[in-house]
């Protein structure tokens, strides 16, 4: 991540970046693809992680969620193309204080948990590829930070080649070996999952958002 994106000017809240370069390529806001809106049961709107902008005496807006989880096959977010094999997720979020959880899941037709997105202490970057490499015990595992902390961080996950990088508020926090396979390919054949993992029984208690 050669500069960060000013996140008070973006403001999408979960974005795919489809490039080895991270910031070369259109993003894809993930909740928009998604669907999650201030009128679904559980979801409403309060300020966000930016109070005031230049320009504008508006503060941002974001999504307060008490319950939900939201699914949607995963070709929605790729289509006619394959799930790259560089990219990056980014994320504004607020998280409950103590809380750990999974906030992106993408699974394949087996139910196999591929790609994991975790928020709490000392959270997991889940990858598994097409030959179950690497496997859960060689998930990277940054244990550093806490970003469920009741306040809001600016969450970025780079992958590139076989490492992974957090980046957390624009600062570089750790780059971690990604041992996965060549040619490693994450299925479009399953659904992704925002809100928890499939089978897990609690879903959300209240966190907060950046709303596009």
């Amino acid at each position: 991540l050669k500069k960060c994106f000013s996140f008070c000017h973006f403001l999408l809240f979960l974005w795919f970046i489809f490039s080895w370069f991270p910031f070369t390529a259109d993003p894809v806001d993930v909740l928009r693809v998604l669907g999650l809106s201030e009128n679904m049961e559980g979801v409403s709107l309060e300020a966000g992680f930016c109070t005031s902008r230049r320009g504008t005496e508006e503060a941002d807006l974001a999504y307060k969620i008490k319950k939900i989880q939201l699914s949607t096959p995963t070709k929605q977010l790729f289509h006619d193309s394959t799930f790259p094999e560089n990219f990056s997720l980014m994320a504004t979020v607020r998280a409950k204080k103590g809380s750990q959880f999974f906030l992106f899941s993408v699974y394949d037709d087996q139910g196999v948990q591929q790609v994991g997105l975790e928020v709490g202490r000392s959270p997991v970057f889940v990858y598994e590829d097409q030959h179950g490499h690497p496997t859960p015990q060689q998930y990277p595992i940054f244990r550093k930070i806490n970003t469920a902390d009741g306040k809001w961080h600016r969450i970025a996950y780079s992958v590139l080649n076989k490492t992974v990088t957090l980046y957390l508020d624009c600062q570089k926090v750790e780059t971690l070996d990604l041992q996965r396979g060549d040619d490693a390919v994450v299925s479009t054949e399953g659904v992704i999952v925002f809100g928890t993992r499939l089978l897990d029984e609690e879903v959300f208690e209240v966190r907060d958002y950046e709303r596009a």
